[in-house]
């Protein structure tokens, strides 16, 4: 039987590609939680398809020559597609769009099963993989259905949708609710008007000598939140630094851009950086002033608009939603 794997990192890829226990090992690494326009379900589709890789593995498992491209046609010459997700945000929106993509291909809805990892699957050495007692579950037409009503959610002009999500049976699928609220800690915080993650890099800051990567997220790091990529932390962070009225200051080197990187002086100075908290971030770390009055606003959550005028927060201790 031939045996294809989708996955949604990288590394996670590289761990199950070196036990040989798939014939195809493919990553799908999409950000799908963006500060910018979420694209279109066609244009998210079409940059998949249009990948010169489908049509290789395709080739070389259909043994056939013709150029078809696409994760359907992709599937075709397999008898077995598995969904290994990692546990993170990102990673489940990923599985919810998967999942309601690939709905009304009932041939390959048929092969379809869900490897849900509880730590990212990079993280595992490869020798292990093997031995894993993860539960397969094959997927049926209710976990379709209800990863096609979290992927609407995700894509409306508010929130409110997926808040609603919260009050419904999402067992299904086992590590969804935990990432449905981390997204949601993500929306400007009641009182703060910033993130989740933003606010743990004030925190992280203020207990003195924090550099940037001192504030980063990563594995075995003091910044748990797995929500933002790279260089979406990044960007995050010259927000705070390079608003009208920044919440921190000492970041130097920057922008954070790939010519940043490849700058070796500039990549030095901005890894070096002390930082500190300037008198409006210690206010609003201490929940006595909000970034966004003194800070134009202007980002996506999913497929809703935040500005100043419209800016849906979230009280993380009520765990409710908050319409402008």
């Amino acid at each position: 039987m031939k045996r294809l794997i989708f996955t949604t990192s990288d590394s996670g890829a590289g761990c199950l590609r070196q036990p040989g226990i798939a014939d195809a090992v493919v990553p799908v690494g999409r950000r799908f939680f963006l500060r910018e326009p979420l694209p279109s379900d066609i244009d998210i589709t079409k940059s998949l398809d249009e990948d010169d890789w489908l049509a290789r593995i395709y080739r070389k498992y259909a043994q056939e020559t013709d150029h078809r491209t696409g994760m359907i046609g992709l599937c075709e010459p397999f008898d077995t597609v598995d969904l290994w997700i990692d546990p993170d945000p990102n990673a489940q929106l990923i599985l919810i769009w998967w999942l309601a993509y690939f709905r009304p291909h009932e041939a390959v809805v048929s092969k379809l099963n869900l490897v849900q990892a509880d730590i990212p699957i990079g993280n595992y050495p490869a020798e292990e993989v093997v031995e894993w007692r993860i539960p397969t579950v094959k997927i049926l037409n209710e976990h379709l259905e209800l990863a096609s009503s979290a992927w609407q959610g995700w894509r409306a002009p508010t929130p409110r949708d997926w808040f609603n999500l919260l009050s419904t049976d999402l067992s299904l699928l086992p590590l969804f609710r935990p990432a449905a609220v981390a997204l949601l800690e993500e929306l400007p915080g009641r009182a703060t008007g910033l993130g989740a993650t933003e606010m743990r890099m004030l925190e992280l800051i203020s207990e003195g000598n924090a550099s940037p990567p001192d504030v980063f997220p990563g594995h075995e790091k003091r910044n748990e939140r797995r929500t933002f990529d790279y260089w979406q932390i990044g960007a995050l962070l010259n927000g705070l630094a390079n608003a009208p009225a920044p919440a921190i200051s000492g970041l130097d080197g920057g922008p954070f851009t790939a010519e940043m990187h490849d700058d070796r002086d500039r990549h030095q100075r901005y890894n070096g950086s002390g930082l500190s908290l300037t008198e409006l971030g210690k206010a609003i770390l201490a929940g006595r002033d909000d970034f966004s009055r003194h800070n134009p606003i202007h980002r996506w959550w999913g497929g809703t608009e935040l500005t100043n005028d419209r800016l849906w927060r979230w009280d993380v201790e009520k765990q409710v939603l908050i319409e402008p």
